[in-house]
Formats: structure tokens, C-alpha cells, sequence
């Protein structure tokens, strides 16, 4: 039995891969996936990938693209969600701030620099027509954090997937004032240059698996309740969030990744522009 690791966000997106591990699907392959949650997201992973902390991460796409033109040895092995992310744009319930315009100049919450919502702080700004050079940060961690920044008044806004935000906002702590979706499909597989090299044909067990759940993941009996009873979400938002969420079984494209790049770059958020094949794991 093969034992490898996976880090992802403890949110809706990835309930996909707790099931096939309850199912033993990996280990009918020889494959003994251990998953962890990381609530601080991307900029945590992208660490714990750094550092051989884990093998394997489903992770958004700009933040990883980032990490990568860092130095990161890491490359991304298929898209893993096709549509983009929804970012609820948050403040405090009883924030004087209401509505994008009036958070010029204020201070964004971010779980931590490169993950995605320092990111997306950034390509908000860029649609306001802000300049993003003056951008103002309070790192909080993660969503705990972020309710005492806001509560707090240490931050302003706090930039975070919107369906996962929602029960905060129901009960009257944050107030969504907006959405700013990623201009690109959200999440990935990413993993270790280093694993890769030496587990080809095991990343390809794990990929064929995963996409096996995936394809038929929205036509299982009662997904909605099963969903929303894992991640304390009312029922109607599920439903809203399954109609605009699809996952993917396919290579991220090249046309995508050079979106993302183009818009990382004209936003100074990477030094350099990488070919393909340096942030793209070879299809054979």
C-alpha cells in the first residue's frame, strides 16, 4: 500500500474526494490517500508544498501559477473545478461601508500573502479601476480570523468563497456587499515535482479515481442534503451553488494559464512569465 498525502480546503468542493476515501476507492488501487483540511487555503499549502509537507494539493489556480514563478517545485496535474470561484466581498454587519466603491483605500483582510485572497484583493482593485499599488493588508489566517479583523475593525472587507461564507453572513456578522467571480476555472491538482518523478503511474490512479467521482458526483441521489447537512449550509444555497459549480476531468488549457498570467503579471504580482511546460505536468 502506497501512502500519499493531500491537503485541501475543508469546503464543499472536495467532498468528492472524502467520499472515494470512505469508499476505499484509492486503496482497491494500492493507494493509501491520507487528506488533511487546511482552512488557511492556498498560501498555507503552496507552503506545505514548498516544504514536503504534503504530495499532493487541490488548490486555486492563480495562487499556485504564483507559487510556481516563485520557485515552488511543484506542477499543476489536470483542472480540478471548470468554473470560476465566487467571491463574496464581506464586512462587518454593522460596517458604514456599503457598497465596493466605499472600500477604496481601506484594508483587506487576507488569510496570508499569495493565497487567494490577497490575490483576488488585487484583481478586484484592477475591475474598480484602484491603483494596486496602495493596497493595505491585515493577515488573519484564516475565517476565525477574519471575524475577529472585521469585528474588530483591525480590517475592513474580507474577500472569501461566497457559499462558504454564507452562515457567517446569516448570522448577522458579515454583510456581503458583492461578488467578484476568478476570470478563470478555480481550483486544481497540483503536486510535487519530486513525487511526480518518482509516482507516475500512481498520479494517474489517483486522477482516474477522482474523475470517476466527479463526473457523476451532481447525479447522486440527495447530493444537495448530503451537502448541506457536511457543511452546516442551508439547502437553497447548495442548490444555488451545485447549478454554477462543475467539476473538471481535463488538463488546465494553455490559453488558461496564459490568462492568468498575463493578469498576475500586469498586476505585479510575478516577476516573469513561464512557459507551459514549466507549470504543466506532460500529458502523455
Amino acid at each position: 500500500m502506497k501512502k500519499v498525502r493531500i491537503i485541501g480546503v475543508p469546503e464543499h468542493f472536495n467532498l468528492p474526494w472524502h467520499m472515494a476515501i470512505e469508499e476505499n476507492a484509492f486503496k482497491e488501487r494500492g493507494i493509501d490517500l491520507s487528506w488533511t483540511d487546511i482552512p488557511e487555503g492556498t498560501g498555507k499549502m503552496c507552503q506545505m508544498l514548498e516544504s514536503d509537507e504534503t504530495d499532493l494539493a487541490i488548490i486555486l489556480t492563480e495562487g499556485i501559477v504564483k507559487s510556481i514563478s516563485a520557485g515552488n517545485p511543484v506542477k499543476i496535474v489536470q483542472e480540478f473545478i471548470a468554473t470560476p470561484l465566487l467571491w463574496g466581498i464581506h464586512v462587518a454587519a454593522t460596517s458604514n461601508y456599503k457598497t465596493i466603491a466605499d472600500l477604496k483605500d481601506s484594508t483587506a483582510a487576507i488569510s496570508r500573502f499569495g493565497s487567494g485572497s490577497h490575490l483576488m484583493a488585487y484583481v478586484n482593485a484592477d475591475n474598480q479601476g484602484w491603483s494596486t499599488k496602495d493596497l493595505n493588508f491585515e493577515v488573519i489566517n484564516n475565517l476565525d480570523g477574519a471575524i475577529t479583523a472585521l469585528t474588530a475593525n483591525t480590517a475592513d472587507y474580507f474577500m472569501w468563497e461566497r457559499f462558504t461564507t454564507k452562515p457567517i453572513v446569516d448570522r448577522g456578522i458579515f454583510r456581503r456587499i458583492a461578488d467578484c467571480p476568478t476570470p478563470w476555472p478555480c481550483f486544481v491538482i497540483a503536486a510535487r515535482n519530486k513525487f511526480l518523478e518518482e509516482n507516475p503511474s500512481l498520479v494517474h490512479h489517483i486522477t482516474e479515481v477522482i474523475n470517476l467521482y466527479t463526473e457523476e458526483f451532481k447525479n447522486i441521489p440527495s447530493i444537495d442534503k448530503t451537502l448541506a447537512n457536511a457543511y452546516g449550509q442551508k439547502l437553497e444555497d447548495i442548490k444555488e451553488w451545485l447549478a454554477i459549480t462543475k467539476w473538471s476531468q481535463k488538463p488546465l488549457k494553455v490559453s488558461t494559464l496564459q490568462k492568468v498570467q498575463d493578469t498576475l503579471f500586469n498586476l505585479n504580482l510575478i516577476e516573469k512569465k513561464l512557459a507551459p511546460e514549466a507549470l504543466l505536468l506532460a500529458q502523455k
